[in-house]
């Protein structure tokens, strides 16, 4: 059971995915940094001064402190639109790859292919 699980552990798919976990987490203390200090002030200035993470509702005992909600939302909107921007940048990479594939790739002329298909024919029937 260890040999299987170092084998699962060990392939490309899972190691990938580890590294872009600890990856998306780094890239997420950066949004959130981002965020809290120079995006949300930023946004409150323009908005009239206000201080979105001292936003609360005291409803009796309980506080809701929605500016947090507010803050998040603006954190997930900006990692979503990196990680749009990031695959997009992927897909053209992979376009000019497939691309140049295509392009190196030789043309066969139809009736190299027809004697081919012959070739191999006469073959198998001497065998």
């Amino acid at each position: 059971m260890l040999k299987e699980f170092r084998e699962f552990a060990m392939r490309g798919n899972v190691l990938e995915l580890a590294i872009a976990v600890v990856l998306g987490a780094a890239f997420g203390k950066i949004v959130t940094a981002l965020v809290t200090n120079i995006i949300t002030p930023l946004v409150g200035i323009i908005l009239g001064g206000i201080n979105f993470s001292g936003l609360a509702l005291t409803v009796g005992n309980a506080e809701v402190t929605y500016g947090i909600f507010i803050q998040a939302i603006i954190d997930f909107i900006i990692v979503a639109f990196a990680i749009f921007l990031f695959v997009k940048l992927i897909n053209r990479f992979k376009r000019k790859e497939e691309a140049k594939e295509e392009a190196a790739a030789p043309v066969v002329d139809p009736q190299t292919e027809l004697l081919t298909e012959i070739r191999d024919l006469l073959k198998k029937e001497r065998v």
